[in-house]
């Protein structure tokens, strides 16, 4: 599995916490945290999508808050 194509969040700090996002063989999107950097969740593009605008909504405002 390659390694060499994995990004770091803008929103990320330098000191941890990273979030890295690659992509993946069969046109997947590959996540990982760099607290657990082989730990590697795999999802299609179009879920990754409607993650992410249900993020942008506020979906998940309330997990942030407790």
């Amino acid at each position: 599995m390659p390694t060499d194509n994995w990004r770091k969040s803008s929103y990320s700090p330098n000191a941890g916490n990273c979030v890295y996002m690659a992509t993946g063989e069969s046109h997947t999107v590959r996540l990982r945290e760099s607290d657990g950097p082989d730990v590697i969740l795999t999802t299609r593009p179009a879920t990754f999508g409607v993650f992410i605008r249900a993020v942008k909504a506020g979906a998940f405002d309330q997990l942030a808050s407790g």
